[in-house]
């Protein structure tokens, strides 16, 4: 079955994980390939401004295929070697593709988020919970450590303490906690989800789309910058902006009191 739906409206891509009877569990041989091409095409159209990233049925991602992993079948057979290249070309590249989305990218989580599906929502810009998603990263459970970065995403969002007592517990969180944690900036009904998601992908797309992904990658950079180096690049981004139709459109709302039209010019 492929992985990935995409639909598109209103400046918004929506992207569902579409495995819905094994609980959209990723790896199978493409998965990599799938969003590589997806995240590739949103990049390369700046009619989309935002990203929503969900899944269907009652999981949002289970993670890996516990299935191939017993039976040591495509990315979990072979070698060290053969598995290691696996996890650098098929997995990995899920994970560097929605890393590299140029615009937001709003994790609609709608259940159980586990090992690589918690890592895959915890690389999106903000997230949304449903009261039925869950979140563990249960990697050390089944005898393995998080072979898709997780020990470097995680912690950025929860902090080191929190993150290693979910990584060395193997505990899984509820909606409740994982706000309180600050893992998701809302924990809404299941039935609001994906209005609350397309809610607040709406407002995102109604941004300037060059200034919006200005501003995302100038946050990107940030985590990795010195100050003197951040002022000097949103110095040059800065100017750039200024130069756009969309600046003067802002402006001239502001001044005239009224909402905005950018045009992506």
């Amino acid at each position: 079955m492929t992985l990935l739906t995409t639909e598109t409206a209103d400046h918004i891509t929506t992207l569902t994980l579409n495995r819905p009877d094994t609980m959209n569990p990723l790896g199978a041989a493409g998965d990599g390939d799938a969003f590589t091409a997806a995240c590739d095409a949103i990049n390369a159209d700046m009619d989309v401004r935002c990203v929503i990233l969900t899944g269907a049925g009652r999981a949002f991602s289970a993670g890996g295929d516990v299935k191939a992993m017993k039976e040591r079948t495509g990315n979990f057979g072979g070698t060290p070697p053969a598995i290691a290249d696996g996890y650098r070309n098929n997995i990995h590249k899920i994970l560097r593709a929605l890393y590299g989305l140029r615009v937001p990218l709003i994790a609609a989580v709608n259940g159980p988020a586990i090992g690589l599906g918690c890592d895959l929502a915890c690389l999106a810009d903000m997230r949304i919970a449903s009261e039925k998603a869950k979140f563990g990263v249960t990697f050390l459970k089944l005898g393995i450590i998080p072979g898709d970065g997780g020990t470097w995403i995680l912690p950025r969002i929860i902090g080191e303490a929190r993150a290693a007592e979910l990584f060395y517990t193997g505990d899984v969180i509820d909606a409740v906690t994982a706000l309180e944690w600050g893992l998701v900036s809302r924990a809404v009904e299941a039935d609001a989800l994906m209005d609350e998601a397309r809610a607040l992908a709406a407002k995102v797309a109604a941004m300037p789309p060059h200034a919006l992904r200005q501003a995302k990658n100038l946050m990107r950079q940030g985590r990795r910058t010195s100050y003197d180096t951040a002022l000097e690049m949103a110095a040059n981004a800065q100017a750039l902006m200024h130069v756009t139709a969309d600046h003067m459109e802002g402006v001239d709302a502001l001044l005239e009191k009224r909402v905005p039209n950018f045009t992506g010019e």
